[in-house]
């Protein structure tokens, strides 16, 4: 295997830490410093069919984003469809994948300066199929940086644990990144982790605070998410949400809770909510009460009357079959994931990353490992 790039394995301490992010952001930094940057995230859980091949998510999200180069499966090597783990303990082949990632990864990273490797979850995902996060660190003889989220006991907590199944793999832990810092407790929260960490010998490599831009979905997010009808409003679905209200109360207390960043949940029939939430958006009317977006439920369109009216205004209106209790349900468990249409949120991640990731440090680190 070619050792001639800089390997990088980004790993976290449990799902939705913010790895993805940190992998987004890290990949802009070093291509503002070097000249030939690389990516692949060896073993992937969610995926794409793309001209036959099942490709990862977040390889299509890097790949769409940054114009990498290099074959789409050198860099999404291994998909775990579903049956693929019941299939590999009844008939184990740890050699043949092992081939795989390093065959890909030499493709791959061939003429590259550096390389992101993005790994899937904590560093024990994979270990069912014996290609465990720091299995293939090991593999691939890449040092590692840990993603926790923020807090002060707890990211130790989990950073620790981590860090013991890297080493016992013999895998180097270059530091950590703590992300998603509450901004009000960041003043407070940054050197305490830092100090707690480096009383553990492990060094700190940033701490991003939390931005509830990439947290908050836009209309887009959910119209793909949930899989809605779009009824109107397509040139507005990036509004953004920040709350949700359901509208179950009379129409002249639902502007008590109407504004910029709420989304509307209501049934298609309950004409007179939707009049009155219209009404906050009219034209020459203060955008105090303008919702970002309205999701109708139990699969019911309002009369031809009322559909006209939406349609001349700047919000985007979904239509889903299921009862208003199940969409709103739906909506406030879903996980946000950032897609390449998503200008607004990838330039967010890559001003926090470059403002907060020591990149030096990071650099220096990997020279010295």
């Amino acid at each position: 295997m070619s050792d001639k790039a800089k390997k990088i394995f980004i790993a976290a301490t449990r799902q939705n830490d913010g790895k993805t992010i940190v992998s987004l952001g890290l990949l802009r930094a070093l291509c503002n410093r070097f000249g030939k940057v690389g990516y692949i995230k060896p073993v992937g859980q969610q995926f794409h069919m793309i001209d036959g091949e099942e490709i990862d998510k977040d390889v299509v999200l890097m790949r769409a984003v940054y114009k990498l180069e290099g074959n789409l499966k050198d860099m999404s090597p291994i998909a775990v469809p579903r049956g693929f783990t019941e299939a590999y303990i009844v008939n184990p082949n740890k050699g043949q994948l092992e081939q795989k990632v390093i065959d890909s990864f030499n493709r791959m990273s061939e003429g590259k300066d550096i390389v992101v490797i993005e790994g899937t979850g904590h560093a024990g995902v994979g270990s069912v199929f014996e290609m465990s996060n720091a299995e293939v660190a090991r593999v691939l003889g890449a040092s590692v940086i840990l993603v926790s989220c923020g807090g002060i006991g707890k990211p130790i907590d989990e950073i620790m644990l981590n860090k013991a199944m890297f080493d016992a793999k013999g895998v180097k832990v270059l530091g950590a990144i703590i992300n998603k810092v509450q901004s009000d407790k960041y003043e407070k929260v940054a050197p305490i982790v830092r100090q707690g960490l480096a009383n553990q010998g492990v060094e700190v490599l940033g701490v991003i605070p939390h931005n509830d831009v990439l947290s908050n979905p836009t209309m887009q997010e959910l119209l793909e998410d949930t899989k809605a009808t779009l009824l109107s409003g397509k040139e507005d679905l990036d509004n953004t949400v920040n709350r949700i209200v359901v509208g179950a109360m009379p129409p002249h207390e639902v502007l008590d809770y109407l504004g910029p960043g709420t989304l509307l949940i209501t049934p298609g029939n309950r004409e007179d909510i939707i009049l009155a939430a219209m009404s906050g958006c009219l034209p020459g009317v203060s955008k105090t009460f303008c919702i970002s977006g309205l999701i109708l439920t139990c699969g019911i369109t309002p009369h031809k009357n009322v559909m006209h009216l939406i349609k001349e205004l700047p919000i985007p209106v979904l239509l889903l079959k299921e009862d208003t209790f199940a969409v709103a349900s739906m909506v406030d468990n879903l996980i946000v994931k950032i897609r390449p249409s998503a200008v607004k949120k990838i330039k967010a991640i890559e001003s926090l990353v470059e403002k907060y990731v020591d990149i030096g440090k990071i650099l220096d680190l990997l020279t010295q490992a």
